[in-house]
């Protein structure tokens, strides 16, 4: 099971008040914390034992790459044998014959009939036997599409058996080992993708009315300075809700991580030149 970790993102007066660091990296400085733009824990459905894990902790993966796999050699087993049912054809094709060959028979026997070497109820008997020998094949071909579907249905208790990367990025845990036994929608591995970060900032209602998505945002991380150069970040996102309490609106930006920076970092956003001032940091370092 995929379990997606919002975000949840304190007020730059709590960050203050709590960490006793200054605010300001901006003129009217608004603060947030760096988020994974992913954070999702995997966990298998089914109970089982581990067999493989095939990453580390801090490993990069790529989308639907293989990263724990539990025991399944008798599932693998069935699967095999299932799928040379779901292919043999066997039973169609001699059903095939079979009809083909009474049809011959009664088309014999109507034209010995018509002259008068044939009885009615010979030539009945025979339309019947080839109506049965049309439902064989009938009957022959369902077995073989419940095999298929048989088949697919191990298939995917197959793939209920192993876990593949959701999304590109980094492993941040793994909470299990090659013989473990698991339960199912237990804690498994933890993947999350830092780039893009995501910032979720409260903005004074105010400012945050005059703000439209995709709008270009200014991030300060600590130790760096956004003051002279072009915007780094944008507007993805502006709360249909406010906050009653602080008389603000959540707005969330995306930037750019090239250089792989953690999250959870405290950071300062304008979203204007004129919110930024003479270039002073955030407080921090990396």
């Amino acid at each position: 099971m995929i379990r997606y970790t919002r975000l949840r993102i304190l007020t730059a007066a709590v960050i203050a008040a709590v960490a006793g660091l200054p605010c300001s990296g901006f003129a009217e400085s608004l603060q947030g914390i760096t988020a994974p733009r992913a954070d999702i824990t995997l966990s298998f459905v089914v109970a089982g034992r581990v067999s493989e894990v095939l990453v580390e902790a801090g490993a990069t993966v790529e989308k639907h790459q293989p990263l724990v796999r539990l025991y399944d050699e008798p599932e693998q087993i069935q699967a095999r044998q299932l799928k040379m049912l779901s292919e043999d054809r066997t039973k169609i094709l001699a059903a095939e014959a079979e009809l083909a060959q009474k049809r011959v028979d009664l088309k014999k026997l109507q034209q010995a009939q018509s002259k008068g070497a044939a009885s009615v109820w010979e030539v009945e008997h025979l339309y019947l036997n080839v109506r049965i020998a049309e439902l064989s094949l009938q009957s022959a071909k369902l077995e073989q599409e419940q095999y298929r579907r048989r088949y697919d249905h191990a298939r995917s208790q197959l793939s209920r058996m192993r876990l593949l990367a959701p999304i590109a990025g980094l492993v941040e845990e793994v909470n299990v080992e090659a013989g473990e036994s698991v339960g199912t929608l237990g804690p498994v591995l933890r993947i999350v993708q830092n780039d893009p970060l995501w910032i979720e900032v409260p903005v004074p209602m105010t400012r945050a009315l005059d703000l439209k998505l995709d709008q270009p945002a200014w991030v300060a991380f600590p130790g760096g300075s956004t003051a002279d150069d072009d915007p780094n970040g944008r507007v993805i996102n502006i709360s249909a809700v406010a906050d009653a309490a602080s008389e603000t609106l959540r707005v969330r930006i995306e930037v750019p991580n090239p250089n792989g920076r953690p999250a959870g970092e405290r950071v300062a956003v304008a979203f204007s030149e004129e919110d930024k001032k003479e270039p002073k940091t955030t407080t921090g370092g990396n």
